[in-house]
């Protein structure tokens, strides 16, 4: 009788424990891959031939609104959570207009779906009209939801220097969210990093290990943060931050020479990045907890 209870309740926490766990899929629609979390979508992944780069739109937060903007009047190269880089080799690979550089997907590969966490592959080549291409990339983006309040993007790139590439001094550059108007700081929103420093003339140019953004919509709190693994070239990157919503470490702007940064033909910078989605404020999220646990992955 005692080992028929036993295996009762054992496979009640068994059943119980997997009830629990998210089940994160992606599945390619058209030019995008989508991530679906318990059959919900969190965020697209973005690869087509007619954007200036891949990027993620939306990036839905517990609420299930996205915490970033899709575009913006006044600054429409900002394309919710994105990777690119301008002044590269005399080409702009950020800013509106394909003609003056464009990061091209070569391919998409999902190498995992269905558990809890969904994997893709995606490499990309950095092009323009008339000039060699100076880069190209490979993309790994792992998907998962720890719980219902945290939702994550692993985001790992290897560049590959196909040229000596010089990339001149600029703020635009590399890793970044364009948050929510809804969040941004000057509609209510907070903007804080790893220091406790909060708003852009606290946060602009200061190194730091992560950079947390929220605020309050439809009577719930939640944002986004932006983590640099230790492992990173220029780590910690100092930050690019605007009270009206945009968060990017941008080594480019404060290179070591005040002017340029001169990578050579082979070499590879490695990067990765964690994007955490969360409700509440970034106590309430552990962001300094969660920042941890990736500092100590390999």
């Amino acid at each position: 009788m005692k080992t028929i209870i036993f295996f009762i309740i054992s496979s009640f926490i068994a059943i119980s424990a997997a009830l629990a766990q998210s089940k994160v899929t992606a599945e390619k629609v058209g030019d995008k891959i989508e991530f679906l979390v318990n059959g919900n979508l969190f965020t697209s992944y973005i690869v087509s031939e007619f954007e200036k780069y891949p990027f993620f739109f939306p990036v839905n937060g517990p609420s299930n609104a996205s915490v970033t903007s899709m575009r913006n009047a006044n600054y429409p190269h900002h394309s919710s959570l994105f990777f690119g880089c301008d002044k590269v080799n005399g080409g702009n690979y950020w800013q509106e207009g394909l003609e003056r550089g464009q990061i091209i997907s070569l391919r998409e590969d999902i190498l995992e779906s269905g558990g809890e966490k969904a994997v893709i592959e995606n490499e990309c080549i950095w092009k323009r009209p008339g000039a060699e291409s100076p880069v190209k990339d490979i993309r790994k983006i792992s998907v998962s939801a720890p719980s219902n309040e945290l939702f994550q993007i692993d985001f790992e790139i290897t560049m590959e220097m196909l040229l000596d590439v010089t990339i001149e001094k600029t703020n635009h550059s590399l890793f970044s969210a364009r948050m929510n108007p809804d969040l941004a700081v000057i509609n209510g929103g907070t903007m804080i990093n790893a220091e406790g420093e909060t708003g852009e003339k606290s946060t602009f140019g200061k190194p730091s290990a992560w950079m947390d953004y929220y605020g309050e919509r439809m009577g719930k709190k939640e944002g986004l943060a932006i983590l640099q693994h230790p492992s990173n070239q220029w780590f910690p990157a100092p930050w690019f931050t605007r009270d009206y919503g945009f968060i990017s470490p941008t080594p480019m702007y404060w290179p070591a020479d005040d002017e340029k940064t001169v990578l050579k033909k082979g070499e590879k910078i490695r990067l990765k990045y964690r994007v955490l989605v969360h409700s509440g404020d970034h106590l309430q999220a552990e962001i300094a907890k969660e920042f941890e646990k990736f500092k100590n992955e390999q």
